[in-house]
C-alpha cells in the first residue's frame, strides 16, 4: 500500500494504473481507523493495487477528486479506479474486510479483457 498525498502523485497514478483502490482515510475518526485495520489485513490478499490518502494531510487533493469524479468526499471512503474512472465507492460501516474482496474480485472479473491489466499481468508495465 502506497500513500498519496499530492495531485501530481494521483495524475501520474491514475495514468499508470489501470484498476486500483483509494482509501481516503480521517486520522482523527474512530470510524476510519476501524476501516484501515480492515484495509491493511486486505493488503496481504489484495491482488490490485491498493493507495492510502490521509485526508487531513491531503485536503487539496480529497477535493480535487471528489471534484473530478463526481463523488461525493466522505471519510472513511474507499474508491475504486478503472481505466481513469470511479467504478465503485463506499463510505464508513459499508466499508469491511468482506466487501473489499468481494469487490475486488467483482471487478477483476468485469474488467480482466482491458489490454492495459492483460500486459501487467503478464508483468509489463
Amino acid at each position: 500500500m502506497k500513500l498519496i498525498q499530492s495531485k501530481q502523485a494521483f495524475d501520474q497514478l491514475i495514468q499508470d494504473e489501470t484498476i486500483f483502490f483509494l482509501l481516503k482515510h480521517s486520522l482523527t475518526c474512530p470510524i476510519s481507523v476501524r476501516v484501515k485495520s480492515d484495509y491493511d489485513a486486505f493488503v496481504s490478499e489484495a491482488e490490485v493495487p491498493l493507495y492510502l490518502l490521509h485526508v487531513q494531510e491531503a485536503r487539496e487533493l480529497s477535493n480535487y477528486i471528489a471534484e473530478a469524479f463526481d463523488v461525493k468526499h466522505e471519510s472513511p471512503q474507499v474508491l475504486a479506479f478503472s481505466n481513469q474512472a470511479v467504478i465503485w465507492h463506499d463510505s464508513h460501516q459499508q466499508i469491511t474486510y468482506n466487501v473489499l474482496k468481494e469487490k475486488e474480485k467483482q471487478i477483476k472479473d468485469e474488467h480482466m479483457d482491458s489490454p492495459k491489466m492483460i500486459f501487467r499481468l503478464l508483468g509489463n508495465p
